[in-house]
């Protein structure tokens, strides 16, 4: 697996396009290496705003994470990823998930496939999108014959499996959803567990692979207890119980932060570490002792 940090910001509240150009410009300014945007109805759609993001940006790699792969026909969305992916000068890292959200599906309209059938079209995405990018004769074309890095999220081992064959990076989430559809954050054993799965998954394509993981907070050693109610105002449903013993939460100065996080490359083999949009600027100076 990579053995460098890279650091990405999960931009999730927009505002006005103003607004939105500021916010990426910062993000880029800080040394973050990339800038995701989620795919959830309610919100601005993601190719959209990565591609304002292209236009006032020059260098940070701008992705999604992760695409509803399940709402998109895998000929058109490559029409659509190789044109950003041209706009943006190649800067563009296709994440794609399996979807969850059976609400989503049902004010589209869409019927909500079962889960293997939604890991399936994912599968069918990505080989239909490198079967397109390595015709010469494609249009229009990415910058890069094999077309954007991917990026495949999840945390079951269905998807994991796909991910391990297909994907460039593989992002956990940090949280688990029960089969009751309750989804609470995860815990270092649980993330001990899927970790190893993967690299038994991954064998020889273990140098290949970054893993990704999402931080829902990163606190101060001031705020070690009330740091359940600032993860809750992002994700309602986590429990204190299990947000004590949480990769996804950080916490301490800096440098105990940038320890941790050498901790987590060895333990986990993660290197690629997303942080949500309300630690923009707490999570930076970390960035500096990283690079």
């Amino acid at each position: 697996m990579a053995t460098g940090f890279r650091f990405g910001i999960n931009m999730a509240f927009p505002g006005s396009r103003s607004e939105w150009v500021d916010k990426v410009r910062r993000a880029e300014a800080l040394g973050y290496d990339s800038l995701l945007v989620a795919d959830h109805l309610g919100m601005l759609a993601p190719f959209p705003r990565l591609s304002v993001a292209a236009e006032v940006t020059e260098r940070i790699t701008l992705g999604t994470l992760v695409l509803n792969t399940p709402f998109y026909n895998p000929t058109l969305l490559a029409r659509d990823v190789a044109a950003l992916d041209q706009f943006s000068g190649g800067r563009l890292e296709l994440g794609l998930g399996a979807g969850y959200v059976k609400d989503e599906f049902d004010a589209t309209g869409i019927p909500m496939p079962g889960p293997g059938a939604r890991i399936e079209h994912v599968v069918q995405t990505v080989r239909t999108l490198r079967t397109l990018y390595a015709d010469p004769n494609y249009q229009p074309a990415p910058t890069r014959p094999e077309g954007p890095r991917i990026l495949i999220g999840g945390t079951g081992n269905r998807i994991l499996r796909i991910a391990a064959q297909h994907a460039d990076v593989i992002a956990l989430p940090g949280a688990v959803t029960w089969k009751t559809g309750v989804v609470d954050i995860m815990t270092a054993d649980e993330l001990d567990e899927r970790a190893d799965y993967l690299r038994g998954l991954l064998g020889e394509r273990s140098d290949q692979v970054e893993l990704n993981l999402q931080i829902y907070a990163v606190a101060g050693p001031d705020e070690r207890y009330s740091v359940g109610d600032m993860v809750r105002q992002i994700m309602p449903g986590f429990t204190d119980e299990r947000i004590r013993n949480a990769p996804s939460i950080l916490v301490g100065k800096p440098q105990q932060i940038a320890d941790t996080l050498r901790e987590y490359r060895t333990r986990y083999g993660i290197t690629y570490f997303t942080i949500v949009e309300p630690y923009l600027e707490t999570f930076a100076p970390v960035i500096e002792l990283l690079k």
